[in-house]
């Protein structure tokens, strides 16, 4: 059994927990921007591939004191690094956390990054070159209270880059947090989805993997580990496969998005035909005043403009009322979810929320709002 740790955004740390256990990982333990966990190699590749919260699934290899520069380099010499990568192999190292002797990341890195091409040369009288781009090996370093934990990064980019969706609009969510709001709005794909507000078609997208039950990482072309010395193909294909099998054919409900807005909706529309998605999506371009739900019941989630990045405030309140009154008078029996990023806006909308979840957008400290429709 091997220890890994997934990296996810702050709040969200239950909820990747729970999805872990599931995907059948051991020893289970949340933590700040986190989640631990053990398993073996096949585990490590079916996370990669289904884990629709994390974003990176590190395989840690190593802890050790580092009061100091001269500590962490040392402690990263006595790694026996031929089991990891050769020289043939290109490399990347990214560094997090700090401590009072280590407190800058990019001189943290380099300091392992030394260590790892000396040892190298030591050991075969060549070394790896640097591509931070798309390493061959990804080292992953963090630092906190004068310890370092040496994992390597097992996802290579980031996971909420899925590979569906070659056209964004401004401001989009990432992937993992739209497949965190399905989550936390207790929707399932028995139940009808909108999104009013859809922008470039990221919740719909995602409700549509989920209803396909389509393995999310099914879409990108590329995982660290498959770059990794010890790399299991057989197993990987064996797994990519089962997957494939898994997809169902249709979807039990309608998922819909609809935005004013042409030029963002056509965005919307790309990312469906690029994932295949597309005939399994309605997309509509519709002013808010004019929509209609397109069932009796179901679940809204949405992400309206904060007034952060998108939007004048002034005019956004405006738009939270019209939202608010829509939502009051035409989607009787649904369920609506708002990300908000506004307290004082969200209180334009008028009505009262049966419950708050926070939760980051990035930067941005956000409540989810559920909103009961009578």
């Amino acid at each position: 059994m091997s220890e890994f740790f997934a990296t996810v955004a702050r709040g969200l740390e239950s909820l990747a927990a729970r999805e872990l256990s599931q995907l059948g990982a051991a020893k289970i333990e949340s933590d700040f921007c986190g989640v631990r966990f053990e398993g073996d190699r096949r585990l490590l590749y079916r996370v990669n591939l289904w884990a629709r919260l994390p974003f990176r699934i590190l395989q840690v290899i190593d802890r050790f004191a580092c009061p100091d520069a001269d500590r962490l380099y040392a402690g990263i010499q006595s790694v026996d690094w031929s089991a990891y990568l050769t020289p043939a192999c290109t490399l990347a190292v990214d560094a997090t956390g700090r401590s009072r002797a280590l407190n800058h990341s990019h001189y943290t890195a380099l300091q392992v990054k030394n260590a790892i091409v000396d040892r190298q040369r030591q050991q075969f009288g060549d070394r790896s070159s640097v591509d931070v781009d798309r390493p061959d090996v990804r080292i992953n370093v963090h630092i906190y209270r004068d310890r370092c934990t040496l994992s390597l990064d097992s996802s290579g980019t980031s996971l909420h880059r899925r590979g569906y969706r070659p056209a964004i609009g401004k401001a989009p969510l990432k992937e993992t947090l739209a497949a965190a709001l399905l989550d936390l709005s207790n929707w399932t794909p028995e139940l009808p989805f909108l999104d009013p507000l859809c922008g470039s078609g990221t919740l719909p997208l995602e409700a549509a993997i989920e209803g396909l039950n389509i393995a999310p990482g099914s879409f990108r072309d590329r995982f660290g580990f498959q770059s990794w010395p010890d790399f299991d193909r057989p197993l990987w294909k064996a797994l990519c496969a089962e997957a494939a099998a898994s997809r169902l054919p249709g979807l039990k409900a309608p998922i819909a998005g609809s935005d004013r807005d042409r030029d963002v909706l056509d965005r919307a529309r790309a990312n469906a035909r690029a994932s295949q998605l597309d005939r399994y999506i309605h997309f509509a371009c519709t002013d808010l005043a004019n929509l209609d739900p397109p069932a009796d019941c179901g679940v809204i989630v949405c992400n309206p403009p904060y007034g952060e990045r998108i939007g004048d405030r002034r005019q956004l309140g405006e738009f939270y009322k019209l939202l608010g009154n829509v939502l009051k008078q035409r989607f009787k029996g649904w369920t609506a979810h708002i990300l908000s990023g506004n307290k004082d806006l969200a209180q334009s909308i008028g009505l009262k929320s049966s419950r708050r979840t926070p939760i980051s957008n990035g930067a941005i400290a956000c409540q989810l709002l559920e909103y009961e429709l009578y």
